[in-house]
């Protein structure tokens, strides 16, 4: 595997949108998400003023050398209990997009680990980060994470 990029992650902005649109407008990258591809600027505008922003912990993965989004990441808390699995609350959900440019480059994988450190310090009560993974996302299964 070829060495990935440099990146860093950020919270979002509006000025991302064009760069959102890239890799929020492609079907492939949306594919086993919980929201569909933005089509439009505008689209991704609202997609970062009304999900991205207000998430409770949501972040641009963007390349050091230009700053530009190529993805995101997040953890997401639960709120309260779940059936048959007890409380809940001690857990956080984490999810990530490419974009495709970027694929098998190890950017899901380094910016996952990012996410999972500055988790823990941002939610003290979460002890433990699980994913789910879509079984037909078989890319998926070759990341590891921690």
């Amino acid at each position: 595997m070829e060495t990935p990029p440099s990146i860093f992650l950020r919270p979002f902005d509006l000025s991302d949108a064009e760069d959102v649109l890239k890799w929020a407008g492609d079907d492939d990258v949306t594919r086993y998400l919980r929201w569909t591809s933005v089509k439009t600027v505008e689209e991704a505008r609202q997609h970062i003023l009304q999900t991205a922003i207000p998430h409770p912990w949501r972040r641009s993965i963007c390349l050091l050398k230009d700053r530009r989004s190529i993805g995101c990441v997040s953890a997401l808390p639960r709120t309260g209990p779940r059936p048959h699995t007890g409380d809940g609350r001690c857990r956080a959900d984490p999810g990530y997009a490419v974009s495709r440019q970027f694929w098998g480059r190890g950017i899901a994988t380094a910016a996952v680990r990012m996410a999972v450190e500055q988790a823990f310090e941002i939610f003290p009560e979460v002890v433990r980060l699980q994913a789910v993974v879509e079984v037909e996302n078989k890319e998926s299964f070759g990341e590891s994470w921690v």
